[in-house]
């Protein structure tokens, strides 16, 4: 097995009633867990151009860069797959759209949660950020 970071984004996108959007994954990585929009930077890609592809690729909704903030970094190590990332959380909470299930081999449904009753199991980078950011 190769060993190589990647680096990933998650989007954590809020609406007006300050609920947070996660979808629960049904991909080999993260099956069964809970996270917000995101995946993979692309070569060559700043870090709001690949969380801006991110969540029109899964969600369908537009942001811009001027409606997201970086939030916050974890360094993450999934011992299951032995896959290794660092991940940029960014902060949404204008967007244009309906969350649609636009990847349907990789998440069986977006929700809208209230951020003190999230659902379980969280993804672990997600896990990672909230305790790091105090959330949790």
């Amino acid at each position: 097995m190769e060993k190589t970071i990647k680096i990933g984004v998650g989007v954590y996108i809020f609406n007006d009633r300050k609920q947070l959007l996660l979808g629960l994954r049904k991909s080999k990585h993260g099956c069964g867990t809970w996270c917000p929009p995101g995946g993979h930077m692309e070569y060559g890609e700043s870090n709001e151009a690949a969380a801006i592809r991110e969540v029109e690729e899964e969600t369908g909704l537009k942001i811009s860069p001027q409606d997201i903030c970086l939030k916050g970094v974890t360094n993450d190590f999934y011992p299951e797959s032995g896959k290794h990332y660092v991940t940029l959380h960014f902060y949404c909470c204008r967007y244009n759209g309906t969350p649609k299930i636009l990847e349907p081999d990789k998440c069986a449904g977006w929700k809208w949660f209230n951020l003190n009753k999230l659902p379980e199991p969280l993804m672990l980078s997600n896990q990672n950020f909230f305790k790091q950011s105090g959330i949790l």
